[in-house]
């Protein structure tokens, strides 16, 4: 049987966005209990409960996510959210805020709108979670999340966040393409898996196309076409891809990668995208096609994204973090997806292999 959760009932994106919310989350609840990230709430929450107030809608309580999106935050906002007596959840913020607040939802069976203050992944459109522990290794991507009754983007507020923000969405979203490409080798295919290849590759392509762009309007903190282009391909054709993939066009050795190199302190210092971007290289290793990573080499230099272990802040290794990464990436279930075995050998190798790349090309070394 042929299943999935596509998308979001609606999606709208405007400069402003957060003052208009009101008019919007009305539609969906009465009494809205918030949840997102320290910055996030600091950033909007003046706007947009005065735009709730004007609306006539309550503003239950406003909380903090707690940090991590794990099973001990996401049990003790219910807790509160049923206190408060809230009829739904307002998420705001990054992925992790926005995956807890999909989760909570989820959890009390209410609706739940999001409101993504970064384009860094595509968290405000998917019913998924990416779930970790309390002291934030990655444990588990969880369909435990609540599909968003609606998604509310101001590219106001995402043009003045950090740029690296929006540089970890351009390397999250490049993986649309290179993983479901590769995970769905095996798998037959259908229409919908077709669509989200197709998808997959018009994000690529956009990618390519405006990326550089948007990072220059994110850098003066200025909207503009192309950060428009890449807020919506990070946010909502990424989302698309994932709704329309589902399980046989899902992740592959990128965010394995991603999930391995967590068990790194240092790694916790860079976002999720950026170290997603740095396993796409890697994958590219894996699958050997060493001439296509040197084609993506000048894009990341273009647009920032990390090419070497150092600029994922891993100046070393120790042999017994070679292995923990390699055996956390080769067992995580995203590994599986892969259309041939990758053992934590091999992950480790890749991860060597595209550093001593990467290293060339900053040096000025021609690698065509």
């Amino acid at each position: 049987m042929l299943q999935r959760i596509v998308a979001p009932g609606h999606y709208l994106r405007e400069a402003g966005m957060i003052k208009k919310a009101g008019s919007h989350c009305r539609q969906v609840g009465k009494k809205a209990f918030i949840i997102g990230g320290k910055t996030a709430l600091s950033i909007v929450e003046k706007d947009l409960t005065g735009s709730l107030e004007e609306k006539g809608v309550e503003t239950a309580a406003v909380s903090w996510y707690g940090g991590e999106c794990c099973w001990e935050n996401i049990e003790a906002l219910a807790q509160q959210v049923k206190k408060k007596g809230a009829d739904f959840i307002i998420g705001v913020g990054g992925g992790k805020a926005l995956d807890t607040a999909k989760a909570v939802a989820f959890a009390l069976g209410l609706p739940v709108i999001t409101i993504p203050t970064i384009a860094a992944t595509c968290a405000a459109w998917t019913p998924l979670a990416v779930v970790y522990t309390l002291e934030g290794m990655y444990l588990e991507l969880s369909s435990k999340a609540q599909n968003p009754a609606k998604v509310l983007v101001d590219t106001e507020v995402i043009a003045q966040a950090p740029i690296a923000f929006l540089r970890a969405g351009i390397g999250d979203t490049l993986a649309k393409w290179f993983e479901s490409e590769i995970s769905s080798r095996n798998t037959g295919g259908n229409a919908a898996v077709s669509a989200a290849l197709s998808l997959g590759n018009l994000c690529y392509q956009i990618l390519l196309e405006y990326g550089t762009g948007a990072c220059l309007s994110g850098e003066k903190g200025q909207v503009s076409p192309a950060l428009e282009q890449v807020v919506d391909a990070n946010i909502m054709l990424s989302g698309l891809v994932s709704g329309l993939g589902g399980d046989e066009c899902r992740t592959g050795a990128a965010h394995s990668i991603y999930n391995g190199l967590t068990v790194l302190e240092n790694a916790h210092r860079r976002y999720h995208g950026e170290i997603v971007a740095y396993g796409i290289l890697c994958q590219l290793v894996l699958d050997k096609k060493e001439d296509e990573l040197v084609k993506l080499l000048t894009f990341y230099h273009k647009t920032g994204l990390p090419m070497t272990l150092e600029e994922l802040g891993i100046h070393s290794l120790s042999k017994e973090e070679e292995l923990a990464v390699g055996k956390a990436s080769a067992e995580v279930e995203d590994m599986a997806n892969m259309p041939f075995t990758v053992t934590a050998e091999m992950v480790v190798d890749a991860l060597y292999r595209v550093d001593q790349l990467g290293r060339r090309y900053r040096g000025g070394e021609n690698l065509v």
